[in-house]
């Protein structure tokens, strides 16, 4: 996909003091639009993450690219790395910019936070696009589990020279953090948990998404997608036999929980999703 933006769709850096900590944003796309799309990103990441995409979902749509707590120039603060606390930050940041219900995309990390902004702050809230973020701690292949009980401080110089480093080590506002972080992100991988029940409340319009070869199977996000009430019936020729709500699901071909964040198709779906008409 052409990642080349256009002089309306590129962004400016900036800062809003929220909920005891200072985010960073950008705001991407026409000054015209009429609707807005918050897009999270993954654990050790930014809102650069979404770049390959970025200009597809710009088009016709203001997009703000957010650093989550501790990730890309938003510094850290004193509280775990926790997708609920970080869904009150996204919250604050709506009402301190005076957005009227944007949509939310997050993936993996912000998929989490994209998901309690929705179940915590419905008013808020248009509709929702939660990608690769698993709702049950025993969701992921064991291999994986095994893997994320090691990240921590000790890892940090075994992941000097990869992107994610070269990143933090660019941009972050105290590069020497990295470490910190990763303890911080190792915690919050190593806590069990089942939002299912959550997930059950969810009361906005929501998009299901992964990737074919996700950090999950597939048929977790198919049993998420169920307990919002979808793929339990036949959909009908008119779609009256769809999930109450106007949820969705996509399963992204050819994609991977590290590279469906710059997926044509993810694109795609998110627009489609996304400019659907409520049922």
């Amino acid at each position: 996909m052409e990642t080349t933006l256009t002089d309306e769709q590129r962004g400016t850096g900036e800062r809003a003091d929220v909920n005891g900590i200072r985010l960073y944003y950008e705001v991407h796309g026409p000054a015209s639009a009429t609707r807005t799309l918050i897009l999270l990103h993954g654990g050790l990441g930014s809102g650069g993450d979404f770049a390959a995409i970025l200009p597809a979902l710009s088009e016709g749509r203001r997009c703000i690219l957010v650093d989550l707590q501790g990730h890309g120039r938003t510094a850290d603060i004193d509280r775990p790395i926790d997708v609920q606390l970080m869904a009150g930050d996204i919250a604050a940041l709506i009402g301190h910019l005076g957005l009227e219900r944007p949509d939310v995309l997050g993936y993996s990390l912000g998929g989490g936070v994209a998901f309690f902004v929705a179940a915590r702050h419905p008013e808020l809230v248009g509709k929702v696009i939660v990608v690769s973020a698993h709702i049950r701690s025993d969701a992921i292949y064991p291999e994986m589990r095994a893997q994320q009980r090691q990240l921590g401080a000790p890892t940090a110089e075994m992941l000097d020279g990869t992107p994610m480093f070269n990143l933090y080590q660019r941009v972050a506002p105290n590069p020497g953090g990295f470490a910190q972080l990763l303890d911080k992100i190792g915690a919050s991988m190593t806590t069990e948990f089942d939002f299912a029940d959550v997930v059950r409340s969810l009361q906005v319009p929501t998009l299901i998404a992964c990737g074919d070869a996700d950090m999950a199977p597939p048929s977790h996000y198919v049993e998420v997608f169920n307990l919002l009430g979808g793929g339990l019936r036949d959909g009908g020729w008119m779609g009256e036999g769809r999930a109450a709500g106007s949820h969705a699901l996509a399963i992204i071909p050819g994609a991977t929980h590290y590279d469906v964040a710059t997926s044509p198709a993810l694109a795609a779906a998110a627009i489609a999703f996304l400019d659907a008409a409520d049922r």
